[in-house]
């Protein structure tokens, strides 16, 4: 790309206005970022008409004089200015206003006024109309509104992107062939798009541009997937140039063992995701792999697999969890499973968490340092400073959605290993995990670079979950069918979206769900289940607990000695307790659907019939509305994931906004899913023949941001 166009402006200074810090906190530092810093809506200056109650109810520029101007203050403080065009006079209202703006407006000054019109019993006026001197020229295109935050008026925003504007260059990036088979045409350049987009003509056909239909539109959102392909397919041809340990386990003697201890068979889903994870990891190029399953399709057995062929093959195998919780529940399951055979090989399950007591942790640490920790569960503590591996060959990343994206480039950056005899580091394979399913597009947009496996098959035996929307006025026969589960030996979960009363949100706190559950089951709330005698029938879980007193609660409840486990959404993911039949989920209405979906996954996970409650207060939202009807309509996760991106978009769907910058401006991934396509076979051509121009493109669009795609 052009000098111009790429380079940054000089760094602001200590008296930089609030107005340049206000464009720097938004991005706008170069002159393309103003350039593609595009209007939300416009405004028709460009016409001026004579006042006429006829035109009442509509917005109207017109040219008056100036005949009455004072301060009023009934019924409260104002600037009233009376302006005379012909044989009709408006009234202007003004509730903030400036000393400079009276001046302006004295009498006998002529004004240039744009507003709404509204006709009263006392005649025709505007509320805070805008106003310019008369003499100043009438726009000749239409004036833009610009998505603007605070300390930054549009007046000095029109300015400075008309600027960059002005200054940007805007070479060839993209082959006139490939145009051409998307079929654009060449008469919409990218600076004639962006010049209409800015400044369109008075005759222009606005609804277009409002719903991003109109040509000028279409060239930016091809433009804009175009890149993001690019730096895909970049990403991809980056990791098979690296190196990664051939993991090769012929004997299977670990994968073997391992299948004779469990009480059930695998799916065919799950064999043939084991089988592909093994052909990836047998060889020397990393594995870059996400498998997608629904709530309760059985990942963690599929990664337990991989492990194996990884510890068998001489290498160290990490499994990363965003939650204490979820990584003690994969712990507790991984020792179960592969203590008992790793023990006769002198290696270890090994546990590393950021509330580890130091003893504790420096004999992990050693473990892992020696290799004799062959599989290393934990939560992001796994990629601090002091941890080093032996030979790490595999990492796992449970829901990696939950990481931020910082986090999960600092994983991949810290794990690229020098290994004895090798000229070249050799990166360990990477498999990411999600209960969150991904739709085409979504996968196809942000994860082209990886591999996807699905677990489209669910285990024999799972109970389909009855799910119901129940007024929050009916709470009290929900906590008669809670006290009925525990009479019954059967145990329920409880789950609000505060630990305490919050003056700022009316909703049920955790704290106040508990002690009406408890009331309702004739106990005292419980202090601590770490100091109890016996453990009670109902418990309260939240992230604020300690590590032991958490780790008590989950393992009584896992055992069943506690009936009902009120908790904040800690226990969303992980928590697998088969005689768990009924889930409450209080205020639902707040939560997204994939959130539900997920706390909805852990009933319905042993025989007997189980049921989900979405407690809401009301009135409800349309979109809170469609997303309470979507979970009582269906149990299956790929169509809620169909539902969830088109309510929420992309960005909240996959927490993208951790990065702090959406990846897509312009493009709808599922209206623009034919341009999607066009791109996604444009890439891999145009880097094979014009490499040049691919980088300069993805410069262009995307700059830093680029790097956010190698998460």
């Amino acid at each position: 790309m052009s000098k111009s166009a790429a380079s940054l402006p000089q760094t602001a200074t200590k008296r930089a206005s609030p107005a340049k810090l206000a464009m720097d906190r938004m991005g706008l530092r170069r002159p393309v970022d103003l350039a593609l810093h595009i209007p939300f809506r416009y405004e028709d200056e460009t016409q001026v008409q004579r006042l006429s109650p006829e035109l009442s109810g509509q917005p109207v520029q017109f040219l008056g004089v100036v005949v009455r101007c004072e301060v009023g203050f009934r019924p409260r403080r104002q600037l009233q200015v009376t302006v005379q065009d012909g044989e009709h006079k408006c009234l202007l209202r003004f509730f903030n206003f400036y000393g400079n703006q009276q001046k302006m407006m004295a009498v006998g000054r002529a004004l240039r006024i744009r507003g709404d019109l509204k006709g009263s019993f006392f005649g025709l006026e505007m509320v805070h109309p805008a106003v310019k001197p008369a003499e100043e020229p009438v726009p000749h295109a239409l004036t833009p509104v610009y998505p603007t935050t605070a300390g930054l008026p549009q007046a000095y925003l029109r300015k400075a992107i008309l600027g960059g504007l002005g200054r940007c260059q805007w070479p060839r990036t993209v082959p006139a062939e490939s145009w051409a088979r998307l079929g654009v045409g060449e008469e919409w350049s990218l600076g004639r798009a962006l010049q209409y987009l800015h400044q369109p003509p008075p005759d222009s056909r606005i609804a277009e541009i409002e719903d991003r239909t109109h040509p000028a539109w279409q060239r930016l959102k091809a433009e804009e997937l175009l890149a993001q392909q690019l730096a895909q397919w970049r990403a991809r041809q980056e990791r098979d140039a690296q190196r990664a340990p051939r993991l090769l386990a012929p004997a299977q003697v670990l994968h073997n063992a391992l299948l004779e201890q469990l009480p059930f068979a695998l799916t065919g889903a799950q064999q043939r995701v084991v089988q592909e994870i093994a052909q990836d990891i047998g060889l020397a190029v990393p594995m870059n792999r996400l498998l997608q399953g629904d709530v309760g399709a059985g990942k963690t057995i599929v990664a337990a697999l991989a492990a194996c062929v990884c510890i068998e093959a001489g290498w160290q195998c990490a499994l990363m969890a965003p939650t204490e919780i979820l990584a003690e529940q994969h712990f507790q399951k991984m020792l179960q499973w592969l203590q008992p055979v790793l023990r006769g090989q002198g290696r270890q399950v090994a546990w590393l968490v950021g509330t580890q007591k130091k003893k504790e942790r420096d004999a992990m640490l050693a473990a892992v340092a020696s290799g004799e920790a062959a599989l290393v569960v934990g939560t992001h503590a796994l990629i601090q400073d002091s941890v080093a591996f032996h030979k790490l060959g595999l990492v796992i990343v449970d829901e990696q959605h939950r990481f931020g994206v910082e986090q999960r480039l600092t994983l991949r950056r810290k794990l690229s290993q020098r290994v004895a005899g090798e000229a070249q580091a050799q990166e360990p394979h990477m498999l990411m995990m999600t209960a969150t399913p991904i739709p085409r597009t979504l996968a196809m947009t942000l994860y082209a670079d990886l591999d996807v496996s699905i677990l489209d098959e669910l285990p024999p035996g799972r109970t389909p979950v009855v799910t119901r929307a129940i007024a929050n006025s009916r709470r009290e026969e929900v906590m008669h069918r809670i006290v009925k589960q525990v009479e019954a030996g059967r145990q329920a979960y409880w789950v609000c979206p505060l630990i305490e009363d919050s003056e700022a949100l009316d909703l049920q706190s955790a704290t106040e769900a508990y002690a009406q559950v408890c009331e309702a089951l004739g106990q005292l709330p419980c202090e601590s289940v770490l100091h109890a005698a016996n453990p009670p029938m109902a418990a309260l879980l939240h992230a604020r607990l300690s590590s032991a007193e958490k780790k008590a609660i989950m393992a009584a409840f896992v055992a069943g000695h506690i009936g009902v486990l009120v908790s904040t959404t800690v226990i969303e993911v992980g928590v697998d307790v088969p005689n768990a039949s009924l889930m409450v989920i209080e205020h639902a209405e707040r939560f997204g659907l994939s959130q539900l979906h997920q706390l909805r996954g852990r009933v319905g996970r042993g025989a007997q019939a189980s049921a989900c409650v979405l407690l809401y207060g009301g009135p409800l939202g349309p979109i809170a509305k469609q997303r309470l009807q979507a979970m009582v309509q269906s149990n299956d996760g790929f169509e809620l994931a169909r539902i969830d991106l088109a309510l929420r978009g992309p960005g909240e769907f996959l927490g993208a906004r951790q990065s702090g910058a959406a990846l897509l401006k312009f493009a709808d991934i599922q209206e623009d899913e034919a341009v999607l396509d066009w791109a996604r076979d444009e890439a891999p051509m145009i880097w094979a023949r014009w490499p040049e121009m691919a980088q300069a493109h993805i410069d262009l669009w995307m700059g830093s941001k680029s790097d956010f795609l190698k998460a």
